[in-house]
């Protein structure tokens, strides 16, 4: 994935949402995908923060804002607010902690409650590379992913395993499903139905169709 041009106006904002339980490295995927660092002593989060990185996604500047919260139950007052404006949320557990996994179902009802209801969402089981502690095995995983209509993905943020791929996959499909939007709306204006709507440059709530579960099989399988 191509950083953008320091220099070039950003295109669009993408709002990205990390979410799961404590623990299961949210800041650390962050950390990776944001700055490439990655470390094992990181504390626990506390409240709410945020880390941009700018990119290319055809030859446009997309600005990722990746939000990441707390999974403790203490801090759950931030919810509706953290949730506002998303675009894209990353749904996470730990391979290793079924229970992290059994908690999903869970979170997935709190973002659907809060979030705009075509968000597009990517299931991730962090800490691959832990293979011989894993208690959740990918193909539980692929079968909750497809009957909730979700992308899955299984990434390492420790050995910078498939977290680039992740963050590229959910902000590439946020990027088709405006485009497409701005053609509709553009055919519309065509036709003398109104005005395009513009979306560079600001941050994106998009009532576009419901993301489809990927046709490309390595989309939820282990890598």
């Amino acid at each position: 994935m191509a950083n953008a041009d320091p220099s070039q106006k950003v295109d669009y904002v993408f709002k990205v949402v990390l979410i799961g339980d404590s623990g299961v490295g949210k800041s650390q995927i962050l950390a990776r995908f944001a700055r490439n660092d990655f470390s094992l002593d990181s504390k626990s989060t506390i409240g709410v923060e945020f880390q941009t990185r700018t990119l290319l996604i055809e030859h446009k500047s997309v600005k990722a804002q990746i939000w990441d919260t707390a999974g403790q139950e203490r801090y759950r007052a931030v919810t509706s607010a953290y949730y506002r404006g998303a675009a894209g949320a990353m749904l996470v557990y730990d391979v290793t902690k079924r229970q992290t996994f059994n908690h999903i179902a869970r979170w997935l009802e709190e973002l659907r409650g809060h979030a705009d209801k075509n968000i597009v969402i990517m299931l991730v089981g962090n800490k691959s590379d832990l293979e011989k502690q894993r208690e959740v095995s990918t193909e539980d995983a692929t079968e909750f992913a497809q009957k909730e209509g979700l992308f899955f993905l299984e990434t390492s943020a420790l050995a910078a395993k498939n977290v680039e791929t992740a963050f590229l996959t959910v902000l590439t499909e946020i990027f088709n499903i405006v485009n497409k939007k701005n053609l509709v709306a553009g055919e519309n204006q065509g036709n003398g139905n109104g005005n395009p709507t513009s979306l560079a440059g600001k941050k994106i709530i998009i009532p576009g169709p419901a993301q489809e579960i990927p046709a490309k099989s390595n989309m939820c399988c282990r890598s």
